[in-house]
């Protein structure tokens, strides 16, 4: 059956998009793709996009790095971690989070619990080009980008395997994803 929808992204999208009963919550390491795979992903299930820091930086009406900075990562993740429960509310939706979200053991039990995590990985070339464009992202600000994010990639990868779902980031145009995304939905699904 899967291999019939595989050359059918919208019908695949619209047969998940029938038994979708939960959050897609996205987690991996910045620089993934999260925030624009997820935009692209909810548009081909016609659910809701979500970007749990954009809910954190309106709730807290300052920047992610202004709350680092002010108040410290401890304060910044169980801010996380409280936006994170809100979005996680049954409805369908595609929610993007930040790198570290799924480091805190209680966040990382709302999604397990409440939503389908899908683990987006990708190689640590790849994250280095893509986080090299924006210069928003407070734990690369005192160091090497290559040499922070493997040490990430070290300690959260093990973490990130938690997810229901595995899903590796294909360089290239973003649909290339979205539809590995889907087909392992559908597959998860059964």
């Amino acid at each position: 059956m899967l291999q019939n929808r595989k050359s059918d992204p919208a019908k695949l999208a619209s047969d998940i998009a029938q038994w979708l009963d939960r959050p897609l919550v996205l987690v991996g390491l910045m620089g993934v793709g999260k925030s624009t795979v997820g935009r692209r992903l909810a548009a081909d299930l016609g659910i809701s996009f979500v970007d749990a820091d954009e809910e954190i930086v309106a709730a807290a009406q300052m920047s992610i790095a202004e709350i680092f900075e002010r108040f410290g990562e401890p304060y910044f993740r169980d801010g996380e971690r409280r936006v994170i429960s809100r979005l996680i509310d049954g409805t369908p939706r595609v929610i993007a989070t930040g790198g570290g979200a799924f480091m805190n053991d209680e966040t990382r039990a709302l999604i397990m619990n409440g939503a389908i995590a899908i683990w987006l990985d990708a190689d640590l070339a790849t994250l280095v080009e893509r986080v090299g464009r924006r210069n928003t992202r407070p734990l690369l600000r005192n160091g090497d980008p290559a040499e922070v994010l493997a040490r990430l990639a070290e300690v959260r990868n093990p973490v990130y395997a938690q997810a229901h779902i595995h899903v590796r980031s294909k360089d290239g145009p973003h649909h290339r994803t979205v539809l590995t995304i889907l087909e392992a939905l559908a597959r998860w699904h059964g």
